[in-house]
């Protein structure tokens, strides 16, 4: 229960009376889709989407970079083209634009730049409208005659052989070859609520259109019977561990994974970083991400937070937050400082960061892994076998 407006009321009467023309929305959408009066289209390449239900925090561009190493490392795309598209969440600039390794957050989003950093090798891309995007990156030579590009600065790319779009789920113009949606373990779907109220962007019953679904940020281990309690929570009948699938209430076959975090040892955001900070006992964290609290769990093993700095998800640093981030440093002269990768991105966009701040801040880079092998084992050939049949 919950206190709105000065009543007493349950989540059922939130979803039902005061979210119902929210929700009558969604679902007269989704009918008109699945109808197919409002249309979709496919890309002429393959798509992987990877997206999900709520607003944040699922851990979208983790499990991107999970699949674009599985694509890296497998036999039939390792050497193909392979691209990714965002929307470039916060970035200034606007339409199509190749992610550039040297760019800036500002003009990308510090997510796209992330990956691009990560993945030389791949043809990173931002664009909103995604089957625009998708066609640009299927045929580049587009970019050279569309007036929609005509402000696209670097339109020298190589032709995608697939595309992997981060976070296009609710991108219902653009029909994915394989849709993969990731949902929050420390917030299930039957206990949450449709914006505002809640974090759901989306109706739960949408999940169901999806070819897989990856529980995140689970425990390191959980039992075959708390699997199969989530299989129900998800309306996912028949689901056994030995095959990670199950059925929907429809009818359709529907792939069910768990993965967890993993966090890697700390790395320099900057090169004059002095690597000695990091054998400090104390840390003074700063983050702009939608949930810190593993984070701080996974440094709290070897470090006592002195200070933390929570900011929005996806927060635009100013000198005035380094001000306090340098303070901060004062008071705490030995004390180590840490922020997340997708951070760092945006820090460094940051004027005024002071040579002494430079030499104790690091990056902790993160990544994601299923539960057990056999799990990864099934998604990886599952996933591959899926995209061979559309070549």
């Amino acid at each position: 229960m919950v206190i709105f407006a000065g009543y007493v009321v349950t989540r059922v009467m939130l979803d039902k009376i005061i979210l119902f023309p929210y929700s009558l929305t969604l679902a007269v959408k989704n009918a008109l889709y699945r109808h197919g009066i409002l249309k979709s289209t496919k890309a002429s390449v393959p798509t992987v989407c990877v997206g999900n239900i709520t607003a944040g925090g699922t851990g979208k561009t983790p499990h991107t970079e999970m699949i674009l190493r599985t694509l890296l490392g497998s036999d039939d795309w390792a050497y193909s083209n392979i691209a990714v598209l965002s929307r470039g969440y916060k970035r200034k600039t606007r339409g199509f634009r190749k992610v550039t390794r040297d760019g800036a957050a500002g003009d990308f989003g510090d997510e796209p730049l992330q990956m691009a950093k990560k993945f030389p090798s791949v043809t990173v891309a931002v664009d909103r409208d995604r089957v625009e995007g998708c066609a640009f990156l299927a045929d580049p030579e587009l970019l050279k005659t569309s007036r929609k590009a005509r402000k696209c600065p670097d339109k020298d790319i190589p032709k995608a052989d697939i595309i992997v779009l981060d976070d296009a789920f609710q991108h219902r113009r653009l029909d994915a070859s394989l849709k993969i949606v990731l949902v929050d373990y420390g917030r299930p779907l039957h206990k949450d609520s449709l914006l505002p109220l809640g974090r759901l962007r989306d109706l739960p019953s949408r999940i169901h259109e999806a070819d897989m679904v990856i529980v995140t940020k689970c425990p390191a281990y959980l039992d075959e019977w708390e699997r199969g309690k989530w299989a129900g929570y998800l309306d996912i009948k028949g689901y056994t561990t030995s095959t990670c699938s199950g059925t929907t209430v429809g009818g359709k076959r529907q792939m069910l994974f768990f993965s967890t975090i993993a966090y890697s040892p700390m790395r320099p955001v900057y090169e004059e970083a002095d690597t000695r900070y990091t054998y400090s006992q104390r840390l003074i964290l700063f983050t702009g991400i939608a949930k810190d609290g593993p984070l701080r769990n996974y440094l709290s093993d070897n470090y006592k937070i002195v200070k933390r700095f929570n900011f929005p998800d996806h927060h635009k640093y100013t000198p005035s937050d380094i001000k306090g981030v340098v303070a901060a440093t004062k008071n705490f002269p030995t004390a180590v400082v840490a922020t997340t990768e997708k951070d760092s991105q945006r820090i460094t966009d940051t004027r005024g960061v002071p040579d002494s701040l430079k030499r104790r801040l690091f990056q902790v880079p993160i990544e994601v892994a299923f539960l057990t092998d056999v799990e990864k084992t099934i998604f990886e050939a599952e996933m591959l076998s899926r995209l061979k049949n559309l070549l």
